[in-house]
């Protein structure tokens, strides 16, 4: 399991490295985020529901039926949209309310 990160699209805010379980994450000479260890990724997509530009992308590897695809997210005040791309560029896209998922 592995994320990457897009240097263009990160602000340097390093909420990705504050949520980190794993402390994966840090932050270069520029301040951008980079993955430590990419191979320890845990997969639980903390960094991209936290991420507020959608620089990071997670790669869904063969081993757990994503064929090579992506998963990236788009965080609003209210939602989270979550784009799933297969390797033959479908789409698709889960909108999340925050406060229904959060309810129970």
């Amino acid at each position: 399991m592995s994320i990457q990160i897009d240097h263009y699209k990160c602000i340097s805010c390093g909420r990705c490295c504050d949520v980190c379980p794993g402390n994966l994450i840090e932050r270069d000479e520029a301040l951008k985020a980079i993955m430590k260890f990419p191979m320890e990724c845990w997969g639980c997509t903390a960094c991209l529901k936290e991420c507020p530009t959608g620089a990071i992308k997670y790669y869904l590897g063969a081993d757990i039926g994503g064929k090579g695809g992506y998963l990236l997210t788009r965080n609003h005040s209210e939602s989270i949209d979550w784009y799933i791309i297969s390797p033959d560029s479908a789409k698709y896209h889960i909108t999340i309310n925050k406060k229904e998922s959060n309810k129970y």
